[in-house]
């Protein structure tokens, strides 16, 4: 049965807001969202766990996750104190390149003194904590095990949202604006047509990457400040690619994933894990660290790396009223460790769009959504980079753009090896905290030209302390 709401209801509508999506993205987007309406509705499909506990949703939970400092500071402008709830309750915040050890394809990168950080947990704790700074705001209400329908309104403007909740019940929520952050599963591509809209323009570049991930305790002396180990691949070498990486979390863990592209992907196989990263990756590091481990988990294995994009801004209309954020509008590869980032960047585009234009201006929503497709393509950019050269990624293959693109960013990443300067403009980037066009300042462009300044690493840049609390020799 479908809730039917009266016309006095729609004042109340106008200061109301629907978020779609209870996860990291839906969360800052309704706190965004506070100072502009008198009541925001988050919609969630599960049933949120009350602390740090895994839940149906978010199979992503089981891998490694990173929140770059571009997104670090704008989930701490949106939520003041939140780095200093997450490092209480056992976050790390590593310095980058400094608590970094990554081979790439180009070499092994010195570790330079600080230019940018990380923060790292586990993503269970990491949106349990945000979510409970964001729930605690009484103007923010959650409907759990609910999913949605539909948009209503008109191809001008809409006007709410239809759900049906976990007893089949039907029924719309009237609001000034609606948010979608539901994720990769996302349905607002046919909503829009549903509403008379032409389809958008979208892309996927997909790699064939599969994940695999598992929980390690720590060596006891390596529970407290090792480095993130990060080995990548190499698309010149024309194998499948193959990455790993090791992350310290809260409670002295780590939480290491293995990654490949088709024909060379992991299994699930427990008894294969640590000799995957052993053998197949381009230095056996992770695995002998591994070996000095204590597995905590099973194997869980994703498939749902693909990269697809939606280009919304491009659309020749957009009705008022309505905003994709998050992995609804570009879903990355999760290796790259951006989407995090990018969909807090984005949440604080909603509220700053909305402070400066006002809320309910005509053109709002569509002036957020221009403006979030300048995070989202940065990483978008970064994340096709390399995946567009694997084998049956696209369909035509890199484009011509995409391949000199590549070649000069390869320069730069070989320059980064040697070159400290160089190496900080490259994670100015990958930070998410500058725009790619400090790598084309002349002077970074005469540093790619001269290549390294200091000669190439012949192994991975540990500390004898850290080789010491990790079990090498």
């Amino acid at each position: 049965m479908t809730e039917q709401h009266t016309p006095g209801d729609m004042t109340q509508s106008l200061r109301t807001a629907v978020v779609l999506g209870g996860s990291h993205t839906g969360m800052l987007a309704a706190r965004a969202l506070t100072e502009f309406v008198d009541r925001v509705i988050v919609v969630e499909r599960d049933a949120l766990p009350a602390g740090a506990a895994p839940r149906k949703g978010l199979p992503q939970a089981r891998h490694a996750h990173m929140l770059w400092s571009g997104g670090a500071q704008a989930v701490a402008e949106l939520l003041p104190g939140i780095t200093e709830a997450l490092r209480g309750a056992g976050a790390h915040r590593l310095p980058v390149t400094t608590d970094m050890v990554a081979l790439s394809a180009r070499g092994w990168f010195r570790r330079w003194p600080e230019s940018h950080h990380v923060i790292l947990a586990g993503r269970d704790l990491l949106d349990a904590t945000i979510r409970a700074q964001v729930l605690a705001d009484q103007r923010i209400e959650l409907v759990e095990r609910a999913e949605a329908l539909g948009l209503v309104g008109t191809d001008a403007a809409v006007t709410g949202v239809r759900i049906r909740t976990h007893d089949g019940a039907e029924r719309t929520l009237e609001a000034g604006l609606v948010v979608d952050a539901t994720g990769r599963g996302s349905g607002a591509h046919r909503w829009l047509t549903d509403l008379g809209l032409p389809a958008p323009q979208q892309r996927e570049v997909d790699s064939g990457l599969v994940y695999a991930s598992r929980l390690h305790l720590a060596p006891e002396a390596a529970r407290d400040g090792f480095p993130v180990v990060n080995v990548q691949p190499d698309p010149r070498d024309g194998l499948p690619g193959r990455a790993g990486f090791l992350l310290p979390i809260e409670d002295g863990r780590w939480i290491v994933t293995l990654c490949g592209t088709r024909g060379g992907e992991p299994s699930a196989d427990a008894d294969d894990f640590a000799r995957f990263a052993r053998e197949e990756l381009r230095h056996p590091l992770i695995g002998d660290l591994l070996d000095n481990a204590e597995p905590l988990s099973d194997v869980s294995v994703t498939r749902s790396t693909v990269n697809r994009r939606y280009f919304y801004e491009r659309m020749p209309a957009w009705p008022e009223n309505f905003v994709v954020l998050g992995d609804a509008l570009a879903a990355l590869n999760p290796v790259y460790g951006h989407g995090l980032a990018v969909a807090a960047q984005s949440a604080l585009i909603l509220r700053n769009m909305m402070r400066r234009q006002g809320w309910a201006t005509p053109g709002v929503a569509r002036g957020v959504q221009r403006a979030v497709a300048r995070p989202v393509g940065a990483a978008w950019d970064m994340a096709i980079g390399q995946d567009v050269f694997y084998p049956g990624a696209t369909e035509h293959g890199p484009t011509l753009r995409e391949r000199l693109v590549a070649a000069y960013v390869g320069r730069l990443m070989h320059t980064a090896t040697g070159n400290g300067r160089i190496a900080r403009r490259v994670t100015d980037v990958t930070s998410l905290e500058r725009g790619a066009e400090v790598l084309l300042a002349p002077s970074v462009l005469l540093a790619a030209l001269a290549g390294p300044l200091k000669p190439a690493l012949s192994g991975p840049p540990l500390t004898a302390e850290e080789m010491k609390a990790g079990g090498l020799r």
